[in-house]
């Protein structure tokens, strides 16, 4: 069986439109944001679902459903990550290779490798189907070294351990381009965005719109959409 793993359902259809052989699970979380707390799967998954303030019978159903899907793949499947550069689709591909760190599937990972330096934030949302499939066949295979940092990764980002984070984001890996701006942005996921939305607003954009507009320009490296971004720009605005 060929799996892949699409990083939202923005981009469902135009995959479809590619003819990819394969069926296609959805990741439909968004770890860079709310509480990681859980000792075990199933605690991590209620934890998830209150987090975002979500029925737990919705969240299984259409989150965790996605997610079951990589783990059920017997020996010889295939899995296609496909996954962006900044922080949000980072967090949710190490989760994603931490859930499969036992596979004995083959597992690829897929980046938006067509977009120019000034794009390199934007992900896949703006490529068209024969895009994607020039990323498909530019795709990087992972090794077992590729899966324990995968793993390592998610582990100290779900721990909060900032020094083993550091230290593991001068790792070399092709399948894990620009690791270290990543890793960075994620030691100063407390301070930064907050910062930057704070000093977008002491400029005098008041809207949401333009506040949101010039934190993509500015942080891109983050990859917040408009929830995480408007919760910043709410507690300080006091909207």
């Amino acid at each position: 069986m060929i799996l892949h793993v699409l990083p939202g359902d923005a981009i469902v259809e135009k995959f479809e439109a590619g003819g990819l052989e394969g069926e296609v699970a959805v990741c439909r979380e968004a770890l860079v944001d709310g509480d990681l707390s859980g000792d075990t799967l199933p605690a991590f998954w209620e934890t998830r679902a209150e987090s975002l303030a979500t029925d737990d019978v919705d969240y299984h159903e259409k989150v965790v459903r996605e997610f079951n899907k990589l783990t059920a793949l017997q020996s010889g499947s295939e899995i296609n990550l496909w996954f962006e550069y900044e922080l949000f689709c980072q967090t949710n591909m190490w989760f994603c290779i931490d859930l499969i760190s036992n596979t004995t599937a083959d597992v690829y990972r897929i980046a938006p490798i067509t977009l120019s330096e000034d794009e390199i934030w934007d992900g896949f949302a703006n490529l068209e189907a024969d895009d994607l499939r020039t990323c498909f066949d530019s795709r990087v295979k992972l090794s077992a070294q590729d899966m324990e940092l995968g793993s390592n990764l998610w582990s100290a980002y779900k721990a909060g351990d900032m020094a083993e984070l550091e230290r593991l984001s001068h790792s070399d890996s092709q399948a894990f381009p620009m690791l270290r701006e990543v890793c960075v942005a994620a030691l100063e996921r407390e301070s930064r965005p907050r910062a930057v939305v704070s000093e977008i607003v002491n400029e005098g954009k008041s809207e949401f719109g333009d506040v949101f507009r010039e934190f993509k320009a500015r942080a891109g490296v983050y990859g917040y959409g408009d929830t995480q971004v408007k919760k910043i720009w709410q507690d300080l605005v006091g909207v």
